[in-house]
């Protein structure tokens, strides 16, 4: 369990999504046996989730590739491209390009009917892999996307004479997400009645689980009073407990016009206690407000 320090702890200011840090932190991140998970089964939904280097490394390949195979069919038939050297790769490859961008500059053509009929199933192919190549890129491109920064830590703090679980997220962007609504919940080992063990979730209430525009920074809190779930857990129960937190945000992108998400997963080793959240709001020279992100990940000792 993570404890205060006599001094703050610094932050690097970058957040750090679930699932991509050292151990298993994310619930999803799971080994799933008999499951289909083959690129093919769910080749569309995986290039929206992929890094545009990959796709467009994918995309270059597969480009490249066709290109390839038609390369060889054309050297398969001889001499059937005028203007081309027979037997020459480079010279098939090259006329494969210009078909299969419709560019036809007109140094090298099609001679008999092999050549043409290669060719026109060329085209076809070109025209097909083009304009999906084209509605990969802009669903791709056009999707909105939440830029919330999670703080790295939550922080239990006595706030109104309660003891209150505390988390706060910022909205990097900075432009403005309507009526954005924040839940948390809680993961955690419990054994049943009949001595059966499971996992089971649990809703943190919040004391305002809302905002009608999410522009800078919004602060999550969760009373730990008799009628909450973490009522009388201590830091060494929390990692007996296997306990993890699940924070979600949805909004209402005012720039897209489309609901946008964006979560985050806490550990237990993650909370501090007796700690508080750094200043990280001020005012301007000229009387405006100031969003100082390099301070959003430190804590301070109360």
């Amino acid at each position: 369990m993570t404890t205060a320090s006599p001094k703050a702890v610094p932050g690097p200011g970058i957040q750090r999504q679930a699932g991509h840090s050292p151990g298993r932190r994310d619930p999803g991140d799971v080994v799933r046996i008999g499951a289909r998970s083959g690129i093919a089964d769910d080749l569309y939904h995986f290039l929206l989730q992929a890094r545009w280097s990959r796709v467009m490394l994918l995309v270059a390949g597969t480009y490249l590739g066709i290109n390839l195979v038609f390369a060889a069919l054309y050297l398969a038939g001889g001499d059937c491209v005028t203007g081309a050297t027979p037997g020459s790769l480079p010279d098939a490859f090259f006329f494969s390009v210009q078909t299969f961008s419709t560019i036809g500059y007109g140094v090298m053509a099609p001679k008999g009917a092999y050549a043409s009929a290669v060719v026109t199933l060329e085209a076809f192919v070109g025209l097909v892999t083009v304009a999906m190549a084209t509605g990969l890129m802009f669903a791709k491109f056009s999707r909105p996307t939440a830029r919330v920064l999670f703080s790295e830590r939550m922080v239990v703090a006595p706030r109104d004479g309660k003891p209150t679980l505390m988390l706060r997220m910022a909205n990097e962007r900075g432009n403005d997400i309507i009526e954005a609504a924040f839940r948390v919940t809680v993961l955690k080992a419990e054994v049943s009645s009949e001595g059966e063990k499971m996992r089971r979730m649990h809703d943190i209430p919040l004391v305002r689980g809302d905002t009608p525009l999410f522009t800078l920074t919004f602060q999550a809190m969760h009373p730990i009073d008799e009628k909450s779930p973490l009522h009388g857990v201590t830091p060494a129960a929390l990692r007996d407990g296997e306990m993890r937190f699940i924070v979600t945000v949805t909004g209402l992108d005012a720039t897209f016009a489309t609901t946008i998400h964006a979560r985050h997963v806490y550990n237990a080793e993650d909370i501090v206690w007796d700690a508080r959240f750094a200043d990280v709001l001020s005012n301007g020279a000229d009387g405006g407000l100031v969003l100082d992100l390099t301070k959003f990940h430190d804590v301070v000792p109360l």
